[in-house]
């Protein structure tokens, strides 16, 4: 049996073990023992649902409802939850100075009057699970700032700060939530703005608003923003009235305009929203009254929210021409009709001419076109109603931007082959604006002409400014034509040796030479080449050959100077012009032969004639 005797020894151990463990786990470490034994109160402040203050005959009722705090009494209304939530953690670290305890208070049963505690004008009351009993505050104590209070249930008495009551001792309309409305603009996708002017309605559709009402066309995102958070950010001046009375003295039973928000959440037909603008208080003309409906109370704000009832749809217009999604672009076409079409294609970061074999493109140069074109601005929106094409030269457009994305295979989401989905067409030049469409937009607009200048319509303009692209170790022989000509050729060991010409080799010089030929880079495309280009009577012609056996062979002709200092260069294996620094060129023209180190000179001595 002794066995048994066993068993339950391990059984009572282990359980001892578990209840030490438990307990020893839940209770708290000295410290926290002794700071809740300092405590007013001990509760947990997400339990609480309510706080009622009784301050003599005024009551004021706070409840919780969905995380959010609203007054109940003496008004219905939205309560500042900052200042709920500073109440509820001044009351977490309301701590003790001193305590009175029951029985001393028993003894001496003036002390309960004299500290104020019989009768107390001031009561707070927690509801919640495991609320506190209803706190009574007294009279201020000799010690500065300090004040007794006690419990209803408990003639102990504490001796306390004054920050709790001075916290609570206040109106009902100093727990009143001053912000207008808990919105946030990012929660807002649909406004109604109604004015002297007339209705407007705007939309958002994914990250971008857009006028629905009175015409239907972008919207400046950054300006609906500004108009939303005009009342999102607004801050209550006065609590003026509840607005189920008469609304005539305020100018709010015919308001000047009104502005309602949706949200997503907001169901079919519901009524967002909405702020009503009236008249002026006589008193505070810095102020206006208003009327915010899902709160049902007549308030004042500042005047400057006046400035909703001046906006047209023309002021919330996106002045942007053209919005261009970059995530899914993929190809470029600048269609210059009888002048050709270029095709300028994404291959991951880089671009390439698509029409012509793919070669590599300036992706500086790409990337500044999709820059000018998100950037540019239109400078007047000349029609709402595009009946006369030919008018503006649109009919027949001297240039397109067409903006596509590109699928080399079908998937479920989209089709093979390319997809445009934005573009812009370019019509007369009229002084320094340039008429222009987007899309199939009804509207004609003009934009300032630079833009459109800067629209390279000759595929040549848009190649990869890298023109050679080689280690100057590569290079195998130079060849150099200016007034004269030099050769030089690689040898064996390494070693350079004149081909043509004779004397020392300037070797800083040589290396500087082929440093600058190797990697050569366009300073910009010039286009197809011209006479004015000076290249028939070239000023320098430079071949070097990258492979032992001379076969592959590099030319370059730099012929007249171009502007800003530039001179106008081409290359055998490029077509086109394309201009190079006057730097580049001043180092492929140093000169090659250094100069002979001079012979020694005869010692001469010279004897000195006694005197």
């Amino acid at each position: 049996m002794k066995w048994k005797a066993t068993l339950v020894l391990l059984i009572v151990t282990a359980g001892v073990f578990t209840y030490l463990f438990l307990v020893e786990r839940n209770a708290p470490n000295t410290a926290d023992a002794a700071r809740e034994a300092q405590n007013v109160l001990n509760f947990t402040g997400d339990k609480i649902t309510g706080i009622t203050i009784q301050n003599g005959d005024d009551r004021i009722d706070i409840r919780r409802h969905d995380d959010k705090w609203r007054l109940e009494t003496p008004i219905k209304d939205q309560a500042d939850a900052a200042a709920v939530n500073n109440l509820l953690g001044d009351l977490e670290n309301w701590q003790k100075d001193a305590t009175i305890s029951a029985k001393e208070m028993e003894a001496d049963k003036s002390k309960i009057a004299d500290f104020g505690l019989a009768q107390p004008k001031l009561r707070l009351k927690l509801s919640g699970e495991k609320a506190p009993p209803e706190i009574l505050f007294g009279k201020e104590a000799a010690l500065e700032g300090k004040m007794y209070v006690r419990f209803a249930n408990s003639k102990e008495t504490f001796l306390v700060n004054q920050s709790v009551k001075k916290a609570i001792d206040k109106k009902p309309e100093d727990f009143r939530d001053r912000k207008l409305t808990d919105l946030i603009m990012a929660q807002v996708v649909r406004v109604v703005l109604k004015t002297p002017a007339g209705e407007m309605e705007l939309q958002k559709t994914g990250d971008h608003w857009d006028i629905i009402k009175p015409l239907h066309t972008r919207a400046d995102d950054q300006k609906v923003g500004d108009l939303i958070a005009q009342v999102t950010t607004a801050r209550i001046q006065q609590f003026v009235a509840d607005d189920k009375g008469d609304l005539h003295p305020f100018g709010l039973a015919e308001p000047r305009g009104s502005i309602t928000l949706f949200t997503q959440d907001d169901k079919p037909g519901a009524a967002g929203q909405m702020l009503q603008i009236g008249s002026a208080p006589e008193k505070e003309k810095d102020q206006v009254y208003v009327r915010f409906a899902s709160r049902g109370f007549v308030y004042t704000l500042p005047k400057k929210i006046e400035e909703i009832l001046n906006v047209k749809p023309d002021d919330l217009r996106d002045r942007h021409l053209v919005r261009i999604d970059t995530k899914i672009l993929d190809r470029i076409t600048i269609d210059a009709g009888a002048k050709g079409k270029t095709v300028l294609a994404r291959k991951n970061e880089s671009w390439t001419i698509a029409s012509r074999n793919n070669v590599p493109a300036n992706s500086t140069e790409a990337q500044r076109l999709i820059d000018a074109m998100q950037n540019g601005q239109v400078t007047n929106f000349v029609e709402n109603v595009a009946s006369n094409l030919a008018k503006y030269g649109l009919d027949k457009p001297q240039l397109t931007l067409t903006f596509s994305s590109f699928a080399s295979e079908n998937t479920a989401e989209t089709k093979a082959g390319e997809q445009p989905f934005a573009s812009v067409a370019f019509g007369k030049v009229e002084g320094d604006n340039v008429y222009a469409r987007v899309g199939d937009e009804p509207f004609i607009v003009t934009v300032r002409r630079t833009i459109l200048d800067q629209i390279w319509t000759d595929p040549l303009q848009w190649q990869d400014l890298s023109i050679f692209n080689f280690k100057p170790e590569q290079i195998h022989r130079l060849t150099i034509k200016t007034d004269k000509e030099f050769e030089l050729i690689r040898g064996a060991n390494n070693q350079w040796n004149w081909g043509k010409g004779t004397g020392p080799i300037d070797q800083p010089h040589l290396e500087a030479i082929l440093k600058t030929a190797s990697t050569l880079h366009a300073e910009r495309w010039v286009g197809g080449t011209l006479p004015g280009h000076g290249l028939d009577k070239p000023q320098l012609v430079l071949t070097f050959t990258t492979s032992p056996d001379d076969k592959a062979t590099h030319k370059l002709t730099v012929g007249g100077s171009a502007p800003n200092g530039n001179w106008f260069a081409r290359v055998d294996e490029r077509e086109g012009t394309f201009t190079i620094s006057a730097t580049d060129f001043n180092t492929l023209k140093l000169p090659l032969a250094g100069q002979e180190s001079p012979t020694p000179a005869a010692s001469v001595t010279v004897s000195a004639t006694p005197r």
